[in-house]
């Protein structure tokens, strides 16, 4: 039976302070990437020190998402969602003002905090806003917008980096954030306050196991080998996991990831979809630009705009595929689409230095859009739809900490890459490609054996 759809009091409203607060996090994940060098120059840091500039706030959103998610569904999800917001604006002033790293990673590490705590519950808040077709035209223009964010990113960051200077690229966080505020704090309004009891115990744990195994791959990042802190930090990692599924089994339904949601064919299959398509996107969006600019000789804002068909193509896509998703349900959109988006990353490998952008680089960054258009909608609903209203927080905490996981595991991978030149470094390009190629194509594979015609196990 198809769910009713609701109209909920001030519903644009809530979409736009969602879409402004999660906008925060999106666009810094990639602005800072095309700011690097000046960065480096302006600060005087060396290789490692830039390294810590991008990972230093991945490693706190990567490992707080769970419990962002589950602390709004224990304190409310619009005063969380707030909290989160005004900590990213102050950690935003605290970078732009920052004057050498000793400052500016402390502060980027601020931003992945606040960012860990808005981004689930933006999402949340729309689970619980908006019902039937209604939530799916939501969350598709939600996650239209979040990708068009990632996207603009970087030609907005090369721009600013060259009219104005690097910090303007923080103080450009202030206005969103304020807008975010003052909408969420007129027109949304609260949900989840009690409705979950939080899980102290699994909380912890939870974070202690993310933070220690992403600690342990980002340190691995910046050496390309295993010391004895990076194996520390795996075997902490490790043995946290394993203590965290322990005590979850032992809560039950008190827990703050039910283990019974991972007795669900379609939600195990969601969670391997989200971390190899976004772990093959995360790679295109530091690999490409970097390539241009060391390979091609493109400005930073030439090699931004390389992007932009991406969130021209996700923009108009994403909310149309929410409502087909809502009609015909997630699985052909989710198995489609990543393989569509992996044809793209194949045509890769027909990139050159000297070849014309809009015959070599556009057709692939168009492909890999138009694949990722067909499955970002229709993934998050069928996320959210794969739990109960009280779980929505978490829920959407645990398939944004994947994304993330995967992202900076691409991150990581990618420094193999970079440390090329000349000709290995299109090489080594070419061959990431085809890796990426290979990853969404298993998602797509993934959605197709889990999934079945309404997403359902």
């Amino acid at each position: 039976m198809r769910e009713p759809e609701a109209h909920p009091a001030h519903a644009g409203w809530t979409l736009a302070a969602t879409m402004c607060a999660s906008s925060l996090s999106f666009i810094d994940g990639s602005v800072v990437n095309v700011a690097l060098a000046v960065i480096g120059r302006s600060l005087h840091a060396d290789a490692a020190g830039l390294q810590w500039a991008i990972n230093a706030y991945m490693l706190p959103l990567s490992a707080l998402l769970l419990l962002g998610g589950a602390a709004g569904d224990h304190y409310g999800r619009k005063r969380l969602l707030i909290a989160g917001i005004a900590l990213f604006a102050l950690a935003s002033v605290g970078c732009a003002l920052a004057p050498g790293l000793g400052m500016l990673l402390p502060m980027r590490a601020l931003q992945g905090i606040g960012a860990a705590i808005l981004l689930p519950n933006s999402l949340a808040i729309l689970g619980n806003t908006f019902s039937g077709p209604a939530r799916g035209r939501a969350i598709g223009t939600w996650a239209a917008a979040g990708a068009i964010a990632t996207a603009i990113g970087p030609p907005i960051g090369g721009w600013l980096v060259q009219a104005v200077g690097w910090r303007a690229i923080f103080w450009l966080n202030l206005p969103v954030a304020a807008a975010a505020i003052a909408i969420a704090w007129h027109y949304v309004e609260e949900s989840g306050e009690g409705a979950q009891a939080l899980d102290a115990p699994g909380a912890g744990l939870a974070t202690l196991a993310l933070g220690a195994l992403t600690w342990a791959l980002t340190l691995w990042s910046g050496t390309h080998r295993l010391d004895v802190s990076s194996w520390a930090a795996l075997a902490i990692g490790i043995a946290a996991a394993a203590l965290f599924l322990r005590t979850e089994a032992r809560r039950g339904e008190r827990a703050m990831m039910p283990l019974g949601l991972f007795g669900s064919r379609a939600f195990v299959g969601l969670t391997l979809l989200t971390f190899l398509l976004y772990g093959a996107l995360g790679g295109l969006i530091l690999l490409l630009p970097y390539l241009l600019i060391v390979a091609g000789g493109y400005t930073p804002f030439q090699a931004g705009l390389a992007l932009l068909p991406f969130s021209i193509v996700i923009g108009v896509g994403s909310r149309a595929m929410g409502r087909l998703a809502e009609t015909i349900g997630p699985r052909w959109p989710l198995g489609l689409g990543p393989l569509v988006a992996g044809a793209g990353f194949a045509l890769l490998v027909r990139v050159e230095p000297e070849a014309r952008y809009w015959t070599s680089i556009f057709p692939a960054v168009a492909v890999i859009a138009l694949g990722m258009a067909g499955a970002v909608a229709p993934l998050t609903t069928a996320v959210l739809s794969s739990v109960d209203d009280r779980h929505t927080g978490t829920a959407s905490g645990f398939n944004s900490a994947i994304a993330r996981t995967g992202g900076l595991i691409a991150t990581a991978l990618s420094g193999a890459v970079i440390a090329r030149g000349g000709a290995a470094l299109l090489t080594a390009f070419h061959d990431a490609a085809l890796i990426g190629a290979g990853l969404a194509a298993a998602a797509g594979v993934a959605a197709f054996a889990t999934l079945d015609g309404k997403g359902g196990g």
